[in-house]
């Protein structure tokens, strides 16, 4: 069986347009990247948690906030990985600069045998859809289309 993530696409309009929040992963791998490395707020879950339990758990753990409100289920999405991602929209607006993020321990440098602790969020923002699609991971793009079909914007 695949291994699953839920996650919560939260998404406002400011001046006539769609903005949508997204997170950049925090630790040594993704300090570089930008284009290509923002994500939904998500992560994995098992056949014992419920998915949308699991997105708004992943949510508070990633950002610190819990949000609440209507959650529209979007198709869920298979990564290259074979993952499946389950994601909600929810239209919601938070301030990105009140994001305090879980944390995890990574041996680093590789080999070192010094284990050193990360945000698994280093920062997020609210993007617009175009720039969005240029900062979100190429698997999870797709989300941003089936947003755009709900909210009736081309």
């Amino acid at each position: 069986m695949p291994k699953t993530s839920a996650g919560l696409l939260l998404y406002r309009e400011r001046a006539g347009r769609l903005e949508v929040f997204l997170v950049h992963p925090g630790g040594p791998f993704w300090a570089r990247k930008d284009a290509g490395a923002w994500s939904i707020p998500k992560g994995e879950f098992g056949d014992d948690e419920a998915p949308l339990a699991a997105a708004r758990r992943e949510f508070e753990e990633e950002t610190g906030m819990a949000v609440d409100g209507e959650f529209v289920a979007l198709p869920p999405l298979r990564q290259p990985s074979g993952k499946v991602i389950y994601a909600w929209a929810l239209r919601a607006d938070i301030d990105p600069a009140r994001v305090k993020s879980n944390t995890f321990m990574l041996e680093w440098p590789p080999k070192s045998g010094q284990q050193r602790e990360f945000p698994e969020v280093d920062r997020a923002e609210w993007f617009a859809l175009e720039e969005a699609a240029a900062k979100i991971q190429k698997g999870q793009a797709p989300f941003l289309d089936q947003l755009r079909g709900l909210a009736g914007t081309s």
